[in-house]
């Protein structure tokens, strides 16, 4: 996926940056948790949690459990969210819903009453891009970048071995 470069708003080594940032955030937010899940909005938020939980693994000696949390975005209301894997205990435990841009907040409404399913003690948010167009009662507790930007721009996040970047669009 090619875009014009003049669009580009992080970078590789800005991303990787932001990332080990954020790790360190959620680290010292969750320092005293025996476990920590993260939900990764599949596709790209998946990825980005990936990342984060290899970063996390470095710092700290949470254990950390990764799942993904497919969504129909085209249509969230009509799909139940799946998580995989489904046998995952969230009962009780901290969990850190990971998706790659914060734009109305739609998604990750669906994603938190699908997680809330499970009784978890708490959630939190992660997200690299925030664009504070929220319209629903959503807000991120970990953000790499917050963006200023129209309703009609679009931001793509890559994080791909080939190509890591953010544009706008």
């Amino acid at each position: 996926m090619t875009h014009p470069q003049q669009n580009q708003i992080l970078n590789k080594a800005q991303i990787e940056q932001k990332i080990i940032r954020m790790a360190y955030e959620i680290y010292e937010q969750n320092f005293e948790e025996q476990e920590l899940v993260l939900a990764g909005i599949h596709q790209t938020g998946y990825t980005l949690a990936e990342m984060l939980t290899r970063e996390l693994q470095k710092i700290s000696p949470i254990a950390v459990t990764l799942i993904r949390a497919t969504i129909d975005k085209a249509a969230p209301a009509g799909t139940p969210v799946q998580l995989d894997p489904e046998t995952t205990d969230l009962q009780n435990k901290a969990v850190v819903i990971v998706d790659d841009v914060l734009n109305t907040g739609r998604i990750l409404t669906y994603a938190l009453a699908a997680i809330l399913q499970y009784a978890p003690r708490k959630i939190e948010i992660a997200t690299l891009v925030d664009r504070s167009h929220t319209l629903f009662p959503v807000a991120a507790t970990y953000t790499g970048y917050s963006l200023a930007t129209t309703l009609h721009d679009h931001i793509s996040v890559v994080l791909q071995p080939d190509e890591v970047a953010a544009y706008l669009i």
